[in-house]
């Protein structure tokens, strides 16, 4: 397999300090089932293109499959389906540029934080779905995509086309995260893996997908895929995935796509088609949303700012409340908010609701004018990615100088941590610490005590009699006399 890299940002040679690959030499690296060589077909200051070529040796890969790995006996040797070809592409992909995919860059080390107008070529590439899946996977990141079909015969053209395609792809990106869109994308399209999948993978899809993945608008078939259809797996994933930890309980469950029909689907994910038609519950995410939205009607909050309001999600419900007739939403990310503004179709929004909202950039821990004069304050899912020395700042800055009637807290229960199945550590990777219900209540009640609040607790989410809800939230009313 081939994978051409070209830029065209001056001067473009610097593709090699980004790649750590000279432009002046060929480079090759030995793997489990073949050789990856990486070459430079063209190297000067205007444009630069870089080669990754994947032979695969059908002996090594034999040799060197593992235990659990599956065993295609002959076929091994004349058809190249078990070879997962994208899959091998991947993981030698990872390995050769493995500095790369991680962002670091010791010579120029403001090379990684910038995009640059990149192609990325793969004239030759199994997909299990024709061109449409590519354009469905790559173009919600931003991709320009040309995706091809490759006919069996060019001589015979009623035989029709074969399951490869061809795939480039254009459009401005950091070269770390074009390189990481390959890494996973890539074996979802072939739709197979030359390795045992094992629990370790969600890790695998978590780091690789970080950034981008949890917004894909087909990360269920991405997870599943990726994950060979291991239905746990892929629920895993998901909940790891979503924002602050959680998905929607339509994601974790197996989608009937391609070939696999509702009864396989349903008798592979372990279910009855009695169990498989019942309502499926409501997703943690969206039950918390709507706990915070109730409450704040209850409180008869008009005005409403949402601090940490990350994509925009509470910011569009609350939006979609005309109760609500002034909205906040704060961010410390200026890429959040742009994909906030993105999907609440800033641009087209009607005026009377654009007059409702305003939308700004900040941190939590500096005092800000513009968090004041709202009637209630959110804070859902945000203090626990504080650096816990930095939480008495948080605290100055809502309850000391904001000062709204109500704060609205939520953040996750740590004790519900082990009804997760292979979760292992705290539920998000930017989680600085997750408390249990007695810290998250002795927290609460001393900054209640200390800016003259009242607090009082609700649990978010099915309350397990052992180890409580997944999440506890606490519901801060300002006394009147302070």
């Amino acid at each position: 397999m081939l994978l051409t890299i070209t830029t065209t940002a001056e001067p473009a040679t610097d593709l090699g300090f980004l790649l750590h690959k000279h432009p002046e030499r060929v480079q090759e690296f030995g793997q489990s089932f073949g050789t990856a060589t990486v070459f430079y077909p063209e190297a000067g200051e205007q444009r630069c293109t870089a080669a990754l070529m994947l032979e695969v040796d059908p002996i090594a890969l034999v040799r060197s499959r593992g235990r659990n790995s599956p065993d295609f006996s002959l076929s091994q040797y004349v058809n190249d389906r078990p070879y997962a070809a994208s899959s091998l592409l991947a993981v030698a992909l990872a390995d050769v540029f493995r500095t790369a995919r991680a962002g670091r860059c010791k010579a120029r080390p403001e090379l990684p934080g910038t995009p640059l107008p990149l192609e990325l070529r793969l004239p030759a590439l199994p997909c299990r779905g024709a061109p449409e899946l590519a354009r469905r996977l790559f173009e919600p990141l931003g991709w320009e995509v040309d995706a091809r079909a490759v006919p069996l015969d060019e001589r015979f053209p009623e035989w029709g086309d074969s399951r490869y395609i061809g795939l480039t792809l254009r459009g401005s990106a950091r070269l770390q995260d074009a390189l990481n869109h390959l890494y996973v994308l890539l074996p979802v399209l072939d739709d197979g893996k030359h390795y045992w999948i094992a629990p370790d993978e969600v890790d695998k899809l978590i780091r690789g997908g970080e950034g981008w993945l949890r917004d894909h608008p087909e990360r269920g078939l991405i997870a599943r895929r990726y994950l060979g259809r291991r239905w746990s797996l892929a629920r895993t994933a998901l909940a790891r995935l979503a924002e602050l930890g959680d998905e929607t309980e339509d994601e974790l469950e197996p989608a009937v796509e391609e070939d696999i029909t509702e009864e396989a689907a349903t008798a592979e994910a372990g279910t009855t088609t009695e169990e498989a038609e019942a309502p499926k519950p409501k997703a943690l995410n969206v039950r918390r949303r709507e706990a915070v939205l109730a409450k704040l009607a209850e409180l008869g909050a008009a005005s409403v700012i949402d601090l940490g309001c990350g994509q925009g999600e509470l910011v569009g419900a609350l939006l979609a409340r005309p109760a609500f007739t002034r909205v906040g939403g704060m961010d410390v990310s200026p890429m959040a908010l742009t994909i906030a503004a993105r999907k609440l179709r800033l641009e087209r929004m009607p005026d009377a609701k654009r007059a409702r909202l305003t939308l700004f950039q900040g941190a939590l821990t500096y005092a800000d004018k513009r968090l004041s004069g709202y009637d209630a304050a959110v804070l859902m899912e945000v203090i626990e990615h504080v650096d816990p020395p930095r939480l008495p700042a948080l605290e100055h800055v809502v309850f000391g100088r904001a000062r709204p009637h109500h704060v609205l807290v939520t953040t996750p229960n740590i004790e519900h941590n082990v009804r997760y199945e292979f979760l292992t550590g705290l539920r998000h990777s930017d989680h600085r610490f997750e408390w249990n219900r007695a810290e998250f209540t002795a927290w609460a009640r001393g900054v209640a005590g200390r800016y003259g609040y009242e607090v009082a607790f609700e649990a978010i989410g099915d309350d397990d009699p052992e180890v409580g809800p997944p999440t506890q939230m606490g519901v801060f009313t300002r006394d009147q006399r302070s």
